[in-house]
């Protein structure tokens, strides 16, 4: 059976994202053929594509997809026609299909829809293993969330709103800031405010937040160095404005002894415990209502050059998918 598949020869702009028509191969022990029915973007698949995390070349593109189970190869405990979302490793959901490990998918539960899975399994996830495991807060802490109206931006703000943080958030518009409010956080600033760092001081009384979430990276390393208080921790887990680099270590001591880290979703949901532990409060929150997932805007799969064009220029709100 042939299916569309995206993939690229060389890395650049959006305008290296190719089709072709492939024969997947019947899954092998271990392995299952998913029929995608969504397709989750993220940021990472523009790092894949720009060359800013290298890959083989030629190379597919694309982590995070939802569909259904159509063939199972030997030894898998997922049947025919089961709902499963991955977000990887295999790096080939731009497609109508792929044959993946069966270790690397999620059953979703029923009441949650598949464009939902995609749109929030990666992300989800990532907000799990921030707010649980690599910088969590207790109640009445204050948190720093840039890129606050962005798919892992609102789902932090609700995440830790949910648990009693109260959130600072930061988005490049009037419009975003007022997202990032309705998602649960008590202050939005817009992104380029010269003064943002000492905003974030006045607002807690001159602490400085005990945690701030950085996804953007280079433009606001600077701003959350200065707004995060003495022993506190900087999570910085993306790329967005280009990735933050020479850092001295000094500059942590002079900020009030601060911790920095930079996770990577795979070290955290290596074992099996971890992948059902973290997956189980997703769909538990969201089954509650505590978080929602906003899909901003769909696109056809066809279409994944200008969705990666308008995510690169700011141009979405919340989640985004490409629809097979």
């Amino acid at each position: 059976m042939r299916f569309r598949q995206a993939y690229i020869e060389r890395t650049g702009g959006p305008e290296v994202i190719a089709w072709r028509e492939v024969d997947l191969p019947s899954p092998g022990p271990g392995e299952v053929l998913l029929r995608h029915e969504a397709v989750g973007l993220n940021f990472i698949d523009t790092y894949h594509r720009s060359g800013l995390y290298p890959i083989d070349l030629p190379g597919t593109l694309g982590l995070e997809a939802a569909g259904i189970v159509e063939e199972v190869g030997e030894g898998v405990h997922f049947s025919v026609g089961d709902r499963v979302a991955t977000f990887g490793p295999n790096r080939a959901a731009y497609a109508d299909a792929q044959v993946t490990s069966a270790d690397a998918l999620f059953a979703v539960p029923d009441g949650i829809e598949l464009d939902v899975a995609a749109a929030v399994l990666l992300k989800g996830l990532t907000t799990e293993m921030l707010s649980e495991r690599v910088a969590p807060l207790a109640e009445g802490d204050w948190a720093l969330v840039h890129a606050a109206a962005g798919g892992v931006g609102q789902l932090l703000v609700q995440w830790l709103a949910a648990r009693g943080v109260r959130v600072i958030a930061t988005a490049g518009t009037d419009e975003k800031c007022a997202v990032a409010r309705g998602r649960g956080a008590k202050h939005a600033i817009l992104a380029d405010d010269a003064d943002l760092a000492a905003k974030v001081r006045d607002i807690t009384g001159g602490a400085g937040v005990r945690a701030s979430y950085d996804g953007v990276g280079k433009a606001t390393w600077e701003a959350s160095l200065e707004a995060t208080g003495r022993r506190g921790i900087i999570a910085s887990y993306g790329n967005a404005s280009g990735p933050v680099t020479g850092v001295a270590l000094g500059s942590l001591a002079s900020a009030g002894s601060l911790f920095v880290s930079r996770p990577t979703l795979f070290d955290y949901y290596r074992e099996p415990g971890e992948r059902a532990e973290g997956s189980a409060m997703l769909w538990d929150l969201l089954a509650s209502g505590k978080i929602e997932v906003d899909i901003g805007q769909t696109y056809p799969l066809e279409e994944a050059a200008q969705a990666h064009r308008d995510l690169e220029w700011r141009k979405t709100t919340g989640s985004t998918i490409l629809r097979p």
